[in-house]
């Protein structure tokens, strides 16, 4: 029985969950929307929310937090200067997984939209280039 037993190891060992996880949230902070499996889109939330919220006040430390978990320079620029900001006054809920009525035409795993809430379509383009 899995009694008490919390978290998904998604048949991976823990260095390539943690792999997984950090380039789930290094996709999502470029694009602002990526196509997952819901399984994954949903180990990876949390993990996105808590950086969301440490980049919403820029301080030496927090940078020093997101440096440690994410490790592409470029991202935790964005971060700390697009994507933090833009979440400052919203209490929580930065993500959305939306499920998709298609699963994937390989193995049939189901499919999720993980997008970030509320970031405006020309500040996400403006930023990807």
């Amino acid at each position: 029985m899995r009694h008490r037993r919390q978290g998904r190891k998604l048949n991976r060992d823990t260095a390539h969950r943690l792999a997984l996880r950090r380039n789930l949230a290094r996709a999502l902070f470029l694009s602002h929307r990526i196509v997952t499996t819901v399984e994954k889109a949903k180990f990876a939330k949390a993990f996105t929310e808590r950086l969301i919220t440490l980049a919403r006040e820029n301080t030496p430390a927090n940078q020093a937090l997101v440096r440690s978990r994410i490790t592409d320079k470029t991202v935790v620029k964005k971060l700390f200067d697009v994507i933090g900001p833009h979440f400052k006054a919203r209490a929580g809920g930065y993500t959305r997984i939306l499920r998709l009525a298609k699963n994937r035409l390989g193995d049939d795993a189901s499919q999720a939209v993980f997008e970030l809430v509320d970031l405006p379509r020309e500040k996400a383009e403006a930023t990807a280039e």
